[in-house]
């Protein structure tokens, strides 16, 4: 098989290889002309699996690297703001690739459709294409397609979490029990990190450079001019929602890192505290980065860690709970388990369970106690319009829908309040989880991701347990309201901020 002979050159340790996925049975070609990287959901030249895979199977073979980054236009959700945070993203990446040994090339769609057999024509002279191995939203069945299609090797690699998706043997239904699993098996992986810069010139000696791009290629899919695009005619000829304008987040690599920084210097000393509270600013504000692949979560570890001066001398017996195993700081402990249980549960839901974003992927007991209220009276019923336009009664909940209007993100504990409101508003359950995607999906940079649909079904039940006493349309459900919330935490700079008439 081709995979034996990436072993034969490799710079450094080879990717590991429980994240690599053979896609189909093709052979390589005695003729092909290139390696391709088609980098769909991992945009980033940092701390990536699949590019080092890509690199390493170049300098196997001996033929130049190709990094295809297209951006299509035809997607459920496309729209000004998530099109703008990838372009920002491209542009980072064409100056890192610049001054390197390899070919980027970015493609953005005119039109829904134009990709059509893009990749198929691309593969008639490659060695092999390897591609991102992202369980969610419409990527899975964007590589069955290809698989079927290409001429040549097809590999997708996980790239996506500390642990390796196909680790597990098994789905996990509530964080306890993944949290001990992860504290018992996660550490022989955080032995095989990916390297910290693939693209170094020193790592692409013998890869030769690519002459030109196939003609036929070229003369369909011309390479998009991605430098001052959306200084000048901006986003306007594309056909998506221009409705859903760019959010404050700028995208890209380089502004994920300054966040990362930004985190670890001014946040992560009171983040236990302050990230439940709306009117505090004390959330990583990762999340958007960490969806379009813009960091890596072994960057954010490796990073966080070394604030700490941490080692893995320092682990403790797994005990499943959230503090007392890393052996930091009780703030990075909260940190971690954000990143390590509750991120990658997520994924391990999406790569195990295909129905995961479907009402019948809840667990038995919260279908069944939301069956027994569907019908019971709804104090008050909103339609997905009066939701979207934050046309409701409460003032707080109108506050976080206006934040994920206005800004592509809600406060994280605001986004659990706002949920809760709108399964009680909804017509029944089923309304009401259709409501969240839309929602969610329409307007967060972080949306259409293993954990924006933990976070949604969470709402109804999902990694959650039964909880008394039981309550007219919630049932079993874990029950909020605004104001317990307001009880609860500081909020006036929150709604003041996000009021029909704030910023």
């Amino acid at each position: 098989m081709y995979l034996e002979k990436v072993q034969e050159v490799i710079v450094g340790e080879p990717v590991p290889g429980i994240r690599i996925r053979n896609l189909n049975e093709a052979r390589v070609s005695g003729t092909s002309n290139y390696v391709v990287y088609w980098m769909t959901a991992f945009r980033r030249v940092r701390y990536n699996f699949a590019l080092q895979h890509a690199r390493d199977l170049a300098l196997s073979y001996k033929k130049p690297l190709l990094i295809l980054e297209p951006l299509r236009c035809g997607y459920r959700w496309a729209c000004d703001r998530f099109h703008r945070f990838v372009i920002e993203g491209m542009i980072d990446n064409d100056v890192s690739c610049s001054d390197k040994n390899v070919t980027y090339y970015p493609y953005l769609e005119p039109q829904a459709g134009s990709a059509s057999h893009l990749i198929e024509t691309l593969s008639k002279q490659a060695t092999a294409i390897v591609t991102d191995d992202f369980p969610c939203f419409f990527h899975p069945h964007m590589n069955r397609l290809a698989a079927r299609r290409v001429a040549c090797p097809l590999v997708a690699v996980d790239s996506n979490g500390l642990m390796p998706m196909s680790h597990a043997d098994r789905t996990f239904t509530v964080a306890h029990s993944y949290r001990r699993w992860m504290q018992k098996e996660l550490p022989e992986h955080l032995h095989g990190f990916p390297e910290a810069t693939p693209l170094a010139n020193s790592k692409l000696k013998g890869i030769p450079q690519l002459g030109e791009v196939p003609g036929e290629f070229l003369q369909r899919w011309p390479r998009s001019e991605i430098d001052g695009l959306l200084a000048s005619t901006g986003l306007f000829h594309f056909p998506i929602d221009h409705g859903v304008a760019p959010g404050v987040l700028a995208g890209g690599s380089r502004e994920a890192k300054r966040f990362l920084k930004r985190f670890i210097a001014q946040r992560l000393a009171s983040y236990d505290g302050d990230r439940n509270e709306p009117d505090e600013l004390g959330a990583s504000e990762l999340s958007p980065y960490l969806h379009f692949g813009h960091i890596s979560a072994h960057e954010v570890f490796s990073d966080v860690m070394e604030s700490e001066h941490w080692n893995l001398g320092k682990l403790s017996i797994p005990n499943g709970k959230v503090e007392g195993f890393w052996g930091v700081s009780k703030h990075l402990e909260a940190f971690l388990d954000q990143l390590c249980t509750w991120r990658e549960i997520g994924f391990n839901m999406c790569f195990r369970e295909p129905n995961y974003a479907q009402f019948k992927s809840l667990p038995t007991w919260a279908q069944e106690t939301l069956g027994k209220h569907k019908n019971d009276p709804r104090p008050y019923v909103y339609s997905r319009q009066q939701l979207d336009a934050s046309e409701t009664h409460d003032e707080i909940w109108n506050a976080a829908q206006r934040q994920l209007v206005r800004e592509g993100r809600i406060h994280n504990y605001m986004r659990m309040l706002w949920g809760k409101k709108i399964l009680q508003w909804s017509p029944d359950p089923h309304t009401a989880l259709r409501n969240m995607v839309e929602l969610n999906n329409k307007y967060a940079l972080d949306g259409r991701d293993p954990n924006s649909y933990s976070g949604i079904f969470w709402v109804l039940g999902r990694y959650d347990r039964a909880w008394g006493p039981e309550r007219a349309i919630f049932g079993k459900i874990r029950y909020m309201t605004s104001e317990n919330t307001a009880k609860k935490h500081r909020l006036s700079s929150y709604i003041r901020k996000y009021s029909a008439d704030g910023e």
